[in-house]
């Protein structure tokens, strides 16, 4: 089955109106890639078929979710950008008595602890609140609870290390046959909670905004619209991370914002 674009924005329109979910400004050759391959896994000949599936069964539904949305991530992720972090931004994170910062996109986690885990061993961890968020109620759920696999685990120690870890990431979790849970004093400070960042507004002041491999998959009018929703989130002299294939750089804020990083593309709010 191939759906056309018609189709594609018939369906869309028809899921934001049932479910609340807009994906209307992700990029049409990644969404439609998406839905003709879940129709493809669950064996739909056509798209009447599809349409009447997803609107009356909601598990069928949360598979949706799940396919549509990019999921892809692991701790300590491209290790350069929290060198990066460490190096050039928690020093000057170091002279709030308290921060907050907003992990967007944070899909199952992985990152969110990461961050969480360089912040303590630099001292910050008690005094910062990291909101992690994500489109997907499911892998918000998994988040939360912070269960991994201990093969995981093990691959991105070559992770931590490089991205500067001090300790051993084993000393951050508990293992228990082939699954490891993540120290709860870890996830003391952690609020996982689902947010669109297509249609939702901005609920709290942050010192620090990261949004990774996300903007990637939106067209530039939702790009503009999310960008301004940070920009909004961001304390004065804030920072906002970005994924390595994105950049402030063709968006009308572009002169409300200092390069902090070029290559890891880390920004400043300054007006």
């Amino acid at each position: 089955m191939q759906i056309t674009g018609e189709e594609k924005n018939e369906l869309l329109k028809i899921v934001n109106e049932r479910y609340g979910y807009d994906f209307s400004g992700y990029a049409e050759a990644s969404i439609k890639r998406r839905i003709n391959r879940f129709a493809d896994i669950n064996k739909f000949e056509n798209y009447f078929d599809l349409r009447h599936h997803l609107l009356n069964d909601k598990n069928l539904f949360v598979s949706f979710i799940l396919e549509i949305t990019v999921n892809v991530t692991e701790m300590f992720r491209d290790p350069a950008f929290f060198k990066c972090l460490t190096h050039k931004i928690f020093p000057v994170l170091k002279t709030y008595s308290h921060r907050k910062i907003w992990h967007a996109g944070c899909s199952t986690g992985e990152e969110v602890y990461s961050l969480a885990i360089l912040l303590y061993e630099h001292e910050l961890y008690k005094d910062t609140i990291i909101y992690g968020t994500d489109i997907n109620a499911k892998v918000v759920k998994h988040a939360r609870e912070g269960i991994y696999t201990l093969k995981s685990m093990k691959e991105y120690s070559s992770n931590y290390i490089k991205a500067g870890g001090s300790a051993s990431l084993s000393d951050y979790y508990t293992a228990d046959y082939d699954s490891v849970i993540m120290n709860k004093m870890l996830k003391k400070n952690m609020v996982f909670s689902t947010h669109n960042l297509a249609g939702d507004t901005s609920f709290n002041e942050f010192q620090m905004i990261v949004c990774r491999n996300v903007l990637i998959y939106f067209n530039h009018h939702l790009q503009e619209k999310v960008l301004h929703l940070f920009y909004e989130s961001l304390s004065m002299f804030g920072f906002l991370a970005l994924g390595s294939k994105e950049s402030i750089m063709f968006s009308k804020l572009r002169d409300k914002f200092e390069v902090i990083d070029k290559n890891e593309k880390i920004f400043k709010k300054i007006a």
